[in-house]
């Protein structure tokens, strides 16, 4: 059995997939985890040496009768399972981290009889403009060392739910004993009053970038922040370094709209003037917290960001070329069997992940290559069992 197929077996799919399906699974993630691969279903074939006819592969995405949320599940427990040790070995608090990215495709032609579906257009950030694609909400659960994504919900906003309805969705199906700290961090488009009660609720505390627009209450006066922080002097901050930044930074207890009770920093870089258009607001429901530990905690909100990266540049997460729609949710979900899976074998990140499975691969091709001539097997015969003939 090859590396994959030992962890896949640890998942426990065995007793819920049948043996074809397990072997696809397995040559799709070594497929997935080979460098070069571009997200096709001509790929896929290619790098995992598949026996089978390319066809195989497509039926398998799109046809095949194997329940792609039975997987996601298994790797949920799995995960968790990892997670809480790692946290407890270390006495380290669990950060859940809630983000959305966009998978970018072309806008097809009115014409395209074969549109992939459930694209739609979504504002981009990063471009500054709508794009056409695929929304995605992930969720990922970490600790200081270590981080896994754990679940992912597609946007569509013909269905009526809310990235907010999603996030909440998918914090339900995590399941932590209360005897650990929780933190769920998040960027200023998601701390609305409804996700961040469902946080409260499961005994998790909330720690994210506000807008500067919010609404506070001090001495029971509404006022927004960046208004506020027009009367705040420097001799009324104290100086904060997280990691290589050193912060100016005012601490707020009292309500803000939507919450009865929270601390809200204002914060401002040490090297920048203290004006509203440098102004960052970072909310914490956790009032025990100290203005370094909140900062220093939700820092560890890039990890999200370098997971989309990573997942895209070198796990095509964005590359598919699949079209019926449940073809593509199966795609991101053994996708993020191949990140968990790469994670798992470093013990590390994903980069560092991919880089020993792409060492492991390129040995096992030489070794390969090498017994074969000892038993004088023809090269035509390897060439075409390496698909380079």
């Amino acid at each position: 059995m090859s590396i994959t197929g030992v962890f896949i077996f640890a998942l426990g799919l065995a007793l819920h997939f049948s043996k074809p399906v397990l072997k696809h699974l397995v040559h799709i993630v070594d497929a997935l985890t080979t460098k070069g691969f571009s997200g096709t279903l001509t790929d896929l074939h290619h790098w995992s040496f598949h026996p089978n006819h390319r066809t195989t592969l497509s039926h398998f995405f799109t046809k095949s009768p194997w329940d792609e949320e039975t997987l996601l599940r298994k790797l949920q427990q799995w995960i968790l399972h990892r997670i809480k040790r790692i946290a407890k070995r270390e006495n380290q608090p669990l950060f859940v981290s809630i983000d959305d990215t966009i998978c970018q495709k072309t806008k097809p032609s009115s014409r395209a009889a074969h549109a992939i579906q459930g694209c739609g257009w979504h504002f981009s950030h990063k471009d500054h403009q709508s794009v056409w694609g695929h929304s995605l909400v992930w969720l990922m659960v970490h600790t200081f060392t270590q981080a896994f994504p754990f679940a992912f919900r597609l946007y569509d906003k013909k269905a009526g739910r809310s990235k907010i309805d999603l996030a909440i969705e998918m914090l339900s199906s995590l399941k932590v004993e209360p005897d650990r700290p929780v933190y769920v961090l998040m960027d200023s488009w998601y701390p609305s009053k409804k996700l961040i009660e469902a946080c409260l609720s499961k005994g998790f505390h909330v720690i994210a970038m506000l807008k500067t627009n919010r609404i506070l209450y001090p001495k029971g006066i509404a006022i927004q922040a960046k208004q506020f922080a027009r009367y705040i002097e420097p001799q009324d901050t104290r100086l904060v370094t997280v990691g290589k930044e050193r912060y100016r930074v005012y601490r707020y207890e009292g309500a803000i709209h939507g919450l009865d009770d929270a601390v809200v920093l204002l914060a401002w870089k040490a090297d920048q003037p203290m004006t509203p258009e440098h102004l960052h607001c970072v909310l914490s429901t956790d009032r025990e917290l100290g203005d370094e530990d909140i900062l220093r905690y939700y820092a560890q909100r890039w990890t999200i960001e370098c997971f989309f990266r990573q997942a895209k540049d070198q796990l095509k997460l964005d590359g598919y070329r699949v079209r019926h729609i449940r073809a593509v949710k199966r795609y991101w979900a053994v996708v993020l069997l191949a990140c968990v899976y790469s994670i798992a074998e470093s013990q590390q990140d994903l980069s560092t992940g991919l880089e020993l499975l792409r060492s492991r691969k390129g040995h096992s091709v030489v070794e390969f290559i090498y017994n074969a001539a000892k038993q004088e097997i023809p090269i035509d015969v390897i060439k075409k069992q390496l698909h380079v003939a």
